[in-house]
Order: C-alpha cells, then structure tokens, then sequence
C-alpha cells in the first residue's frame, strides 16, 4: 500500500494519536523543521499504535516511502494520525499521516507521511508473536 501520490485536503476525522507543537529548537538554518525531528514524531505515533496492538514492547524495523509534502514551520500545530494496515505474525505495518495548522489559524495540510514496521519483542529484545485479541 504506497503512499499517496496526491495528499488529501482534509485531515482523518477521528482524533490525532499525538499532537505536538513545532519549536524553535526543531529548525534547521532555513528556520524549517528538521525532517528528522518530524520523523521521529511519526514514529512515535506508529509506536503507540504498534504497543497497543501487540499488547507490549514493539521496535520501529524499517520506515518506507516517506514523503514531505510541504514544510512544518516554528509553532506551527503538527497532528499524527496513525492507521494499523496489516499485523503479521511478529510485524506491524502502520501508516502515519502528519499534519500542520498554523498557530492562529484553521487551515490545516498534509505535510508527510510514510509507512513505518514495527516488531514486537520479548524481554529479550527477540521478535515475538502479536498478542490478539481472541
């Protein structure tokens, strides 16, 4: 399931898995938002999904297809939405959408979003299966 080619124009309507507000000390020397720091904030998302579902411990395995749409700027509003797409045996596919609204104002766009696989791990730190609900 690719990311999409064409972001849509409005955010999911159910409530955001993490909602953060963007920081001066998050830029880069152009004043953006560190693509890194806002990755890191989908990862979070994707992780607490991925806790919840596996009932447990969970590590981010691989990120794929990210792509930023447009920038995050300083205090702008940045909302994750995370959706589980398939839970494997020991995996977990979720995609994590990210959006920005301006601090004083409505509107909201799409600025990223990406594809993170998460495994979830025993005490050990070894893959182990996903506990389901029966």
């Amino acid at each position: 399931m690719p990311v999409s080619e064409n972001p849509p124009e409005s955010p999911p309507e159910s409530q955001p898995t993490i909602r953060v507000i963007a920081m001066p000390t998050d830029t880069n020397p152009a004043g953006d938002i560190f693509g890194g720091w806002l990755m890191s904030q989908m990862d979070l998302a994707a992780g607490t999904i991925a806790a919840r579902v596996s009932k447990g411990r969970a590590s981010t395995v691989s990120v794929e297809e990210i792509q930023f749409h447009r920038p995050v700027l300083v205090g702008d509003e940045v909302s994750l939405y995370a959706e589980m797409l398939k839970v494997g045996r020991t995996s977990m596919r979720i995609r994590v959408r990210a959006w920005r609204r301006a601090r004083h104002q409505e509107e909201t766009q799409q600025v990223t979003e990406a594809i993170f696989t998460f495994v979830a791990l025993d005490d050990d730190a070894r893959p182990r299966p996903v506990l389901r609900e029966e």
